[in-house]
């Protein structure tokens, strides 16, 4: 008699497993600001200035004392100009000065008139306006005060991360080593575009897309290529991979036909610690850990060769487990969004459903009417992911979870 089936593990369980599993890579290199776009920070980063570093000028326009300027009618002297980068001299009483976006606030002036709002007659200025004291000055520290943390470690540097740590002098920043990991596909019947394709043959999809996706996660890989569907193959791949890498990541060969061994073969080289996910698409998710020779082990993510499950996978338990590894804190699960529904799904798998869908003019989701598999159009045609869960039918007006791709591809 047959042992029951295992139940399969439900998604929030399965990614909450991994993440307990990760542990971030050692190794800190400093790198300079310019060259750390994507790199994890491994160290809190504080300004050992205040930014602004002294008050100045939002705007381009005149420099005055407010108790100078109450009538809403002042016609004061221009006394002097002030460039940024530059600095002026003692506003002297009943005076402006000229100053222009950045420039430092003179002593003794107190507000900025902007200049739309004043009439330059030779060296004469009526301003039109009675400013209140602090109107448009920029006061020292109101950005960043000396001594603050400015950038916690774990934080994935972007665009926005370099251009603060820029603004407090930083030239260089400590982050974390890349992740080295190992990537290869298995199947037969896999060929590369540019070769003629055999009778039951398929373009292997899964390489471009994982490829791509480990890029824009800033990892080292290296890429085994196709390996044969044999079991001793793909243990001797594994056991090559585990040598150098982090992480394994392989494409097909995690379900139970007769040519799938990935999973005897990650159990006769390591252990698996999880297998099959309660999501659909990619039901034959795994994850275990691959022995080295030293003693140590590198991590093994197993996904689904169909396409679809292969890349939704990655977003989903990928994703968030790379950014563990890489040393990111806080919450890296998939986020999502709360909108409406603008069609009908009446027949909702026992599974949770991962649902291709795109934003339509109406600010709703409209559904991808094929969302099979191996059907890789969807990803392209699909703005996110509709977070469905067990069990549960859509109709046309109801609330869902969005998990946007802009949300999931860094």
């Amino acid at each position: 008699m047959n042992a029951p089936r295992k139940p399969l593990m439900p998604v929030r369980e399965a990614l909450d497993f991994l993440l307990a599993a990760a542990r971030p890579v050692d190794g800190i290199e400093q790198v300079p600001t310019l060259e750390a776009n994507g790199r994890v920070l491994a160290e809190d980063q504080r300004s050992t200035l205040d930014v602004p570093g002294a008050d100045n000028t939002q705007m381009d326009g005149y420099a005055v004392r407010a108790a100078d300027c109450a009538s809403g009618a002042a016609v004061l002297k221009v006394a002097q100009r002030i460039p940024a980068g530059h600095v002026g001299s003692f506003l002297a009483p009943g005076t402006a000065a000229r100053i222009f976006t950045g420039a430092l606030i003179p002593d003794g002036a107190d507000a900025v008139v902007m200049q739309e709002q004043c009439e330059l007659d030779g060296d004469m200025v009526t301003v039109k306006h009675a400013p209140p004291a602090g109107e448009w000055i920029r006061r020292r520290g109101e950005d960043v005060r000396a001594g603050a943390v400015i950038l916690p470690a774990g934080v994935r540097l972007r665009s926005q991360e370099l251009g603060l740590a820029a603004s407090v002098g930083l030239a260089t920043v400590p982050v974390r080593r890349r992740l080295r990991v190992a990537v290869f596909f298995t199947g037969d019947e896999l060929a590369m575009p540019g070769e003629p394709l055999a009778p039951g043959a398929i373009y292997n999809s899964n390489r471009f897309t994982l490829r791509g996706l480990l890029e824009n996660f800033g990892c080292d890989f290296t890429d085994y290529g196709i390996v044969p569907d044999s079991l001793q193959a793909t243990r001797d791949t594994l056991r090559a991979a585990a040598r150098e890498h982090d992480l394994i990541i392989t494409s097909g060969g995690v379900s139970v036909g007769e040519e799938d061994h990935i999973k005897p073969a990650v159990e006769a080289e390591g252990k698996l610690n999880m297998w099959q996910i309660a999501v659909k698409p990619g039901k034959p998710l795994a994850f275990g850990e691959v022995n080295r020779e030293d003693g140590g082990a590198a991590f093994f993510l197993g996904l689904p060769g169909n396409p679809v499950s292969s890349f939704v996978t990655f977003l989903l338990f990928v994703r968030p487990f790379l950014l563990r590894l890489q040393g990111v804190g806080g919450d890296v699960a998939p986020k999502a969004l709360a909108m409406r529904a603008d069609f009908d799904w009446p027949k909702p798998d026992r599974r949770n459903e991962f649902l291709r869908a795109r934003i339509n003019p109406e600010g709703g989701l409209e559904l991808f009417p094929n969302q099979g598999s191996g059907v890789l159009t969807s990803t392209v045609w699909a703005d996110g992911l509709i977070d469905c869960p067990p069990g549960q039918a859509i109709a046309r007006g109801d609330t869902v979870r969005f998990i946007p791709f802009a949300f999931l591809q860094h």
